[in-house]
């Protein structure tokens, strides 16, 4: 399952090279990583109730090409793959154009919010990913 969603550049992300400043792209790519569990149907509450956390241990990010003031962002997440305790998502960032802004490979594992210590990839999330 492929989500996407768009965005707008506002200003306080611009920074002083006039662009979209590096540390912004990993925080369109939570909001994407967001909207994927949800429309997963897992949502923040569900993963509590499994007593599962989720922590992101990885990002490798590519910038692309830059973008600016007012642009429109479409922002998309589809998993990768699944291994026993971790996941990877794919997020890709396009611009209006449809050239790629930037890419990353997100890996998260999951943990026993209690122990805080990894456990196995809920089936529920799993079952997402092609084995």
């Amino acid at each position: 399952m492929e989500t996407a969603i768009e965005i707008e550049v506002r200003p306080t992300e611009i920074d002083v090279m006039g662009h979209v400043n590096n540390a912004k792209y990993l925080e369109y790519m939570e909001w994407g990583r967001e909207d994927w569990y949800n429309k997963a149907e897992l949502p923040f509450d569900r993963f509590t109730e499994m007593n599962v956390g989720t922590v992101t241990v990885n990002i490798n990010i590519n910038y692309r090409k830059e973008a600016l003031l007012g642009q429109h962002l479409t922002i998309k997440t589809r998993p990768l793959k699944v291994g026993r305790t971790s996941y990877v998502l794919e997020h890709i960032i396009e611009n209006e154009q449809g050239e790629r802004v930037a890419d990353a490979e997100v890996v998260s594992v999951t943990i026993d919010l209690k122990t805080r210590k990894s456990v196995p990839v809920p089936t529920e999330l799993a079952r997402h990913f092609s084995v």
